[in-house]
């Protein structure tokens, strides 16, 4: 049976207690599944990501699903290279965070908990918010107040109870926490049913490129949702032979926002060292990561490392997958916007992955505005 330990005081749970955090000492709490990943776990007769419900820590029969996943993994030519996209924008609610939600919601309704609360930029937000409608749960999502007003519709639509925050993404996390003390948290960062979703994202590379990892895996990082759930995922197709060693990580983070590649480089810096500025990327604007050891810790065991892009950066690598007719919101866009650092991170031999996160009507005001300034293609 899976687990529930927490990562400070190493307190342990059932898993079907309905904790999100320590309840001695509030730390962290990571899920204990111990076991590694075959081929023979694949339900192939399940669309989508459940067909790895073999290794959730929630039985199929419970799923609370749109049959979402297995979206397209495609060869990006450019000379002799082995680079993919992961199409990760082609999701239910347009972004990745869908791959968590499924697996978490399954749980909450599982666990019979009725009523919600989470926080978001937007993201997390909207896919928390679908999947509680498809279950009946009625959901509270704390936004910045300066959330994209696309993003703000989609989580009406869903009829989630929206509650703007005024300042930074740290001050709305701040005040989830006190919502938190008598409703669920249904966290995208803090509960770890979620990694357990996101971890799907390596079944599917490895199942698509024919039962290998990648050499290089380029994630956008933020609250590291995506890369702590990816490292999970191959972390156990290595436990069960499936692969023979981890794909090197190359986290991304914006230049106006980057607590963990200075901490990745200076291992004494800590929060209070970075600059939390404005940028295109507002989807992992984090200052605060909660799990940034962890992310640190996956980074130097995948033998990777991490690189920051500018607002011009993520502005070129939009119009170079526009031409592409590839539509992703400037976070989404943002492991593309590092894609030569990658190549120098890498032989030409080796495969590397790229994942787009986002849909670009996510951010259709913004994309606008970059389209509207002074050299901008915006004519094809």
């Amino acid at each position: 049976m899976p687990v529930l330990r927490c990562s400070s005081c190493g307190c342990s749970y059932s898993d079907r207690e309905p904790v999100w955090k320590c309840i001695q000492c509030g730390g962290l709490l990571d899920l204990e599944m111990d076991f590694g990943f075959t081929i023979d776990m694949i339900d192939r007769a399940v669309p989508g990501l459940w067909r790895y419900h073999r290794a959730l820590p929630v039985p199929l029969s419970k799923a609370v699903t749109f049959h979402e996943g297995m979206t397209p993994l495609t060869a990006f030519p450019v000379d002799d290279r082995k680079v993919y996209l992961k199409h990760d924008h082609l999701f239910q609610t347009g972004s990745y965070k869908d791959r968590g939600a499924t697996v978490l919601v399954s749980h909450i309704q599982m666990l019979g908990i009725g009523n919600v609360v989470e926080d978001s930029s937007g993201n997390a937000g909207c896919a928390i918010a679908a999947y509680c409608a498809k279950a009946n749960i009625a959901c509270e999502i704390f936004v910045p107040e300066k959330t994209a007003p696309a993003k703000l519709s989609q989580l009406k639509l869903y009829g989630a109870f929206i509650r703007k925050i005024p300042g930074s993404r740290e001050e709305t996390a701040s005040a989830v926490q006190i919502a938190a003390k008598d409703t669920y948290y249904a966290s995208h960062c803090w509960n770890p049913f979620f990694f357990h979703g996101t971890k799907t994202f390596a079944y599917e590379v490895w199942e698509q490129l024919g039962g290998r990892a990648p050499d290089v895996l380029v994630l956008p990082v933020g609250n590291g949702t995506l890369l702590l759930g990816a490292t999970i995922g191959f972390s156990e197709l290595l436990l069960g032979g499936a692969i023979q060693k981890l794909p090197r990580i190359i986290g991304v983070q914006s230049i106006a926002c980057n607590p963990i590649e200075r901490m990745f480089q200076y291992p004494g810096a800590d929060f209070d060292s970075t600059t939390g500025q404005e940028t295109l990327a507002e989807g992992i604007a984090i200052a605060r990561p909660v799990r940034a050891k962890q992310i640190l810790r996956a980074l130097k065991d995948s033998q990777g490392t991490i690189v920051s892009v500018s607002d011009d950066e993520i502005k070129a690598a939009l119009r170079k997958l526009g031409k592409m007719g590839l539509y992703v919101e400037p976070t989404g866009a943002a492991a593309m916007a590092a894609f030569d650092q990658a190549v120098n991170f890498s032989s030409k031999r080796e495969t590397i992955v790229i994942a787009l996160t986002g849909h670009g009507l996510k951010a259709a005001e913004k994309l606008d505005r970059i389209l509207s300034l002074p050299g901008s293609a915006a004519q094809g």
